[in-house]
């Protein structure tokens, strides 16, 4: 199985898992960038250098930084909130990374495809 490098573009929408194309999870010590396994200081260089660059930075935080379950989470919060700052970037917190399925409303979505309404 060949070496899979991410690109940016159309593959971003609909594409495969990585798992499949042989990309996988960094050791310690170790950091992801575009689908290669890197030093970790190197992958941490990396995404300051996208965030400085960015049009519009944005953070987001997750439930293991927002809810202050251990001393740890509450100093990666503070360090989350820091770096947004200097750099500046806008911080959007993800309480919960579950998936909210919207209320189908039939009146205002007629859509004889879908899967709910084609049930009904």
């Amino acid at each position: 199985m060949s070496q899979h490098e991410m690109t940016v573009g159309p593959e971003g929408y609909l594409a495969t898992p990585v798992s499949s194309r042989g990309v996988v999870l960094p050791s310690k010590g170790e950091g992801l960038v575009m689908g290669k396994v890197v030093p970790e200081q190197q992958a941490i260089d990396e995404a300051a250098r996208r965030l400085l660059n960015a049009k519009n930075p944005t953070i987001f935080p997750g439930p293991l930084v927002l809810w202050a379950w251990n001393e740890q989470a509450m100093q990666e919060a503070k360090v989350i909130k820091a770096l947004a700052k200097a750099i500046p970037a806008k911080l959007i917190p993800i309480p919960d990374y579950r998936p909210k399925y919207p209320k189908i409303v039939p009146e205002k979505e007629i859509n004889p495809n879908h899967p709910n309404l084609t049930i009904w």
